[in-house]
């Protein structure tokens, strides 16, 4: 019995340590998006879900939804919502406008991230519809509405950890974003162009 040639047992081994490297590599890359779409499906971590349609009834049970609206350095934008706050009935369908400004002399792109507070209710905030799905371009001096279609999962009151929820947080932060070409988005002018944001 005669061992391989020396040579080529270290051609082996390095030939399954470089696979072993690129897999691990793609597996870094990989993470953040699959990471991202497994909190949009199942509400972990207060990430609402994308859902298609509305519950076919509305409770009687009302919640107080704050709105909140944050830009991070280097995009030069103001946003705000509509309203600070609203009452809804859970299962019934509600919109909210937030109102975005370019206050640069360039053109612009930005991407929305979003969260719920407290955590336990992002399972159950559901958007059919929200500026955040897309990147928004804005150009210089330009203001826009951006509305949410939203609704809370009637299941919110019978989790144990969630039936007791009166206030829910809704937050939106606009990062700059490399993408130039925007995909379309339910976004319209601001019709009251002369109010500051």
């Amino acid at each position: 019995m005669s061992n391989p040639p020396r040579g080529r047992s270290y051609g082996l081994t390095a030939a399954a340590c470089g696979v072993f490297v690129v897999a691990m590599i793609g597996a870094a890359f990989a993470s953040v998006p699959l990471y991202s779409m497994f909190c949009q499906l199942t509400g972990y971590g207060g990430t609402p879900v994308r859902a298609d349609s509305a519950p076919k009834q509305a409770l009687d049970r009302t919640i107080t939804i704050r709105f909140d609206g944050n830009v991070a350095n280097g995009i030069g934008w103001a946003f705000r919502p509509e309203q600070r706050q609203m009452k809804v009935k859970v299962g019934a369908i509600n919109e909210v406008k937030f109102f975005a400004e370019n206050r640069t002399n360039k053109t612009s792109t930005g991407t929305a991230t979003f969260n719920v507070t407290p955590e336990i209710t992002g399972q159950y905030f559901n958007k059919i519809a929200c500026f955040c799905f897309t990147s928004q371009t804005l150009k210089p001096g330009e203001k826009i509405e951006m509305p949410v279609t939203f609704f809370i999962d009637p299941a919110i009151i019978d989790n144990y950890q969630s039936r007791n929820v009166d206030t829910i947080t809704l937050s939106y932060t606009f990062f700059p974003s490399s993408e130039q070409t925007p995909a379309p988005v339910a976004a319209i002018p601001a019709k009251d162009a002369g109010k500051s944001l």
